[in-house]
């Protein structure tokens, strides 16, 4: 949600700053992501004067430039070559200086510099509207009045005051503060200060010359529908003020009618419709549901299939808009409208948010709506819109407001007790606080003893319904910084069964951010096209939109989209990691699945001046899974080569028929899809079965060997299919006891080889823990390993 300062500070009366202002809202619970200057126009005019031509000459050298001679309030004169056509001596004028960065409609901003233009010096600009953004014309230079002061800044003169925008995390249980209104009800309860309502007192009826009756005939859907009509408008472009209040805050003006209704939904926190009072056939409005399957067009040109459960606002003959959510497109305001019907409701909530999902119509007015609008506003926001629309756009009130509220909403009845309150908070807090946070957001004390307070509760605070309740709302309003941190901590020992998971995910986890990567939490909502199989999809009922409508089967499709993102950024060398789980329906039951994934991409090193950046690769990734295995203490896997439709290729290490882990590079089609351009390599990780692996390993101690290793060394040519694992094997096969480790540190293929073959250099390291081998033991077991080698792998040994 975007609150605009200035805006703000029509309600409230403060001398906080912007910067202070956001650290207050965040202190009462409503979190200030960012806090941003903003402008009515790019670059606000800085750097541009008001100046006087004091004297305008032929350019000597050009047929249609002048030179000019330009007073800005300075010591000396500027001398401004200048093409405008109607620039003449005595004008008033607008001056961009030497240094001052021009930002035009069109085209890139650009700085000003003093230069020659055929062969005169020019000291400046004088400026046209659309070079500065201050209009679309360009037939000549802006001509300002006589009386202006010479030298005065344009952004004083033009009045263009910066603005601060706040965009705030609004939590889905402050709906009370969706507006500018509701801020600054909190900002004044934590200023102890009070708040001005817009003035509505000049609404007055001129005629009732255009009485459009309504009809509800679901009260429970729609508890309160007020509306007036308004005759003689005329549909244009908004006046400046109000387009550069919706900028401020995101929102692109449309026409003064409809700017008017964002303007009140945003100050207010009411929704609003307009609807053009000729297409209301039979001069009717009728709030009910439709027949299910009745056909609807939308503002969007979709045509939609109503459901009966869809409450929609019709006239006598068809519906006309979606209840809280949508308008049609036959009903809006357009340029030819003249005659203007005006709604402010209070819909349920519920029925509400049920049509917004089942249509995937999201709209600030729905977004409101679902969450709960104040049902005790719809008539001031209705007068308040009324006035600003004859303000915007002339017109008469042609009817008086009518008001259908046949059950009037009560404030709700709240017990509270000092003692509570103060446990819950775990804070002593004197009772007069309590009592003036309670009073200054607006919630009435009806009862009053020595141990709590009855209260009622205004229906806005849609949240605020119980004891606890209110304790979060002093608590927030007294301050969360303000809660004193005890230095005692108590704690209790407690059994967990071995390995403890929390402790094991940590350490992997410090384990890849000491190597450079970085952890990641994606979205477990994705879309439907990432599943590899659809039968297994669980899918989302009423997805938020048709990117987030299933569960994800994978961790890897949103880490990729996390990829796109960084490289499209120029962010390319990514080293990530995320603990999550996959969501499954296998044979009717739904199923979570405990996963890691880690993944690299770019470059291996960032670029440094005193080495050659490298790609990544295959064993970059093998290192990083190795090292987690080990870290693990999981041995005795086997491994096998790996080619599905998950991988271009890869390997699996497995345990019997549990998979520990599968890697490998993802595939061009999997990149393709998420817009990844550069090659990926990633693993994924059973979390489950390796956390069983680890509950089954036994830590064996053993005393560093007193005897020597010895290393000794091979090399040898094996057919290309043939792996180093299939090698390792057959060596620790030869001799159990003595092979302690088998390492390649080389591999070779080109050249000068048989077709077909490649090349592998070994390293064997045997030692026996009980004496020092001799020469003789040692060439028997490399005799026998060679032998073996050779029969199994058909090896031959290079010498």
């Amino acid at each position: 949600m975007k609150i605009s300062y200035s805006w703000l500070k029509q309600f409230i009366n403060t001398d906080k700053t912007p910067q202070e202002i956001s650290l207050i809202l965040t202190d009462i619970g409503l979190e200030v992501e960012s806090l941003e200057k903003v402008q009515p126009i790019v670059g606000g005019l800085e750097g541009l004067v008001i100046g006087h031509v004091v004297d305008c000459a032929q350019h000597p050298n050009a047929d249609r430039l002048r030179v000019t001679k330009v007073d800005v309030g300075g010591e000396e004169l500027l001398q401004i070559v200048c093409g405008a056509p109607n620039v003449a001596a005595g004008q008033k004028v607008v001056v961009a200086t030497v240094g001052t960065t021009v930002y035009p409609n069109e085209g890139e901003p650009f700085k000003i510099n003093k230069s020659k233009i055929r062969g005169e010096v020019s000291e400046g600009m004088i400026c046209a509207e659309d070079e500065i953004g201050l209009g679309a014309s360009h037939a000549g230079i802006m001509v300002l009045p006589e009386d202006i002061q010479i030298g005065i800044a344009a952004k004083s003169y033009f009045k263009m005051e910066d603005d601060f925008m706040f965009e705030i995390g609004l939590t889905p249980n402050r709906a009370d503060a969706a507006s500018h209104l509701g801020v600054a009800r909190d900002l004044a309860a934590y200023l102890r200060t009070s708040y001005q309502m817009p003035d509505v007192s000049a609404f007055k009826v001129a005629n009732e010359s255009l009485n459009i009756a309504v009809k509800v005939e679901d009260a429970v859907a729609c508890p309160r529908y007020s509306s007036v009509s308004i005759s003689g408008v005329t549909v244009k472009s908004s006046p400046d003020w109000l387009k550069d209040k919706l900028k401020v805050i995101g929102i692109r003006p449309i026409n003064n009618i409809v700017d008017v209704t964002n303007y009140v939904l945003h100050e207010l926190g009411q929704p609003l419709h307009a609807f053009d009072a000729s297409q209301i056939k039979g001069k009717q409005v009728v709030v009910k549901k439709c027949v299910e399957g009745t056909s609807f067009t939308t503002l969007d040109e979709v045509e939609r299939k109503l459901s009966a459960d869809d409450l929609m606002i019709c006239n006598l003959e068809e519906p006309m808009c979606i209840a809280g959510v949508f308008g049609g497109k036959n009903s809006g305001v357009n340029e030819q409208t003249t005659t203007i019907f005006l709604e402010s409701a209070y819909f349920n909530a519920v029925s509400v948010r049920k049509t917004s999902k089942r249509h995937n119509l999201k709209t600030d007015a729905s977004f409101r709506f679902e969450r709960g609008t104040d049902p005790e506003i719809t008539v001031i926001a209705l007068k308040r819109a009324a006035l600003l629309i004859q303000e915007v756009a002339g017109g008469e009130i042609s009817s008086a407001i009518a008001d259908h509220y046949p059950v009037k909403a009560n404030p709700f009845d709240v017990a509270v007790s000092y003692a509570n309150i103060v446990k819950l908070i775990g804070q002593d807090i004197p009772k007069e606080e309590i009592r003036g946070i309670i009073v200054a957001l607006g919630i009435e004390i009806v009862g009053e003893t020595a141990e709590g307070l009855n209260l009622k509760v205004p229906p806005y605070k849609v949240d605020v319904t119980r004891e606890c309740d209110i304790t979060e709302e002093v608590l927030r309003i007294y301050g969360y910084n303000n809660i004193h941190i005890p230095t005692k901590v108590n704690a209790s020992l407690a059994f967990t069964e071995k390995p403890n998971k929390e402790n094991i995910q940590n350490l992997i986890a410090d384990l890849l951010t000491a190597n450079g990567f970085l952890e990641i939490w994606c979205n477990s909502l994705t879309r439907a096209s990432f599943s590899k199989r659809p039968e297994e999809a669980v899918q989302i009922l009423n997805p938020l939109s048709s990117d987030l409508n299933v569960m994800r089967q994978s961790l890897l499709q949103p880490a990729l989209e996390s990829v796109a993102y960084n490289q499209n950024r120029k962010n390319a060398d990514l080293k990530f990691y995320e603990f999550g789980k996959t969501y499954h329906l296998l044979e009717g039951k739904y199923v979570e699945k405990p996963r890691l994934l880690i993944l690299v991409t770019g470059a291996k090193q960032s670029e440094q001046w005193n080495h050659v950046t490298t790609p990544s690769t295959f064993y970059n990734l093998k290192a990083a899974v190795d090292a987690i295995i080990g870290r693990m203490g999981i041995a005795n896997y086997q491994i096998e080569e790996v080619k599905d439709e998950n991988f271009a290729f890869g390997l699996k290490y497995f345990r019997g028929d549990k998979p520990l882990v599968t890697f490998g590079a993802v595939t061009a089609a999997d990149r393709k899809q998420t817009d990844v351009e550069k090659e990926v390599f990633y693993a994924d990780f059973d979390w489950a079965a390796l956390l069983d692996a680890v509950k089954k390993n036994t830590i064996i101690n053993k005393e560093v060997p007193k005897y020597p290793a010895v290393r000794r060394d091979l090399s040898m040519l094996v057919d290309k299919r043939v792996t180093f694992n299939e090698l390792k094997a057959i060596a620790f096969k030869s001799e159990k006891k003595l092979v302690k480790s088998v390492q390649v540190f080389d591999v070779y293929e080109g050249n000068k080889l048989p077709e077909g073959k490649k090349s592998y250099a070994l390293n064997f390291t045997l030692q026996d823990e009980e004496q020092t081998l001799t020469d003789k033991q040692i060439d028997a077991i490399m005799q026998k390993i060679i032998h073996n080698l050779a029969q199994s792998a058909n090896a031959e040994i290079r010498k």
